[in-house]
């Protein structure tokens, strides 16, 4: 089962680019870019920050993919 995330739909619907949003949340942009492929796992503490930047609850932002 994978992660998935709206991170890149958040992100432009906000005007933010990924370096944009990885200052807000205090990661590199390259983290912000493995995110959204999908290839990289948030720890709890990054995605409540990521939540709390875009005001949406953290299970509608991240959400399990079903493996496909």
């Amino acid at each position: 089962m994978e992660i998935k995330n709206r991170l890149k739909e958040l992100r432009a619907r906000g005007s933010l680019t990924q370096k944009d949003l990885a200052e807000k949340v205090g990661v590199t942009r390259q983290t912000i870019v493995s995110l959204e492929k999908g290839t990289y796992v948030p720890s709890l503490l990054l995605a409540m920050n990521i939540a709390e930047v875009f005001q949406e609850p953290i299970e509608q932002i991240f959400f399990k993919g079903d493996g496909k």
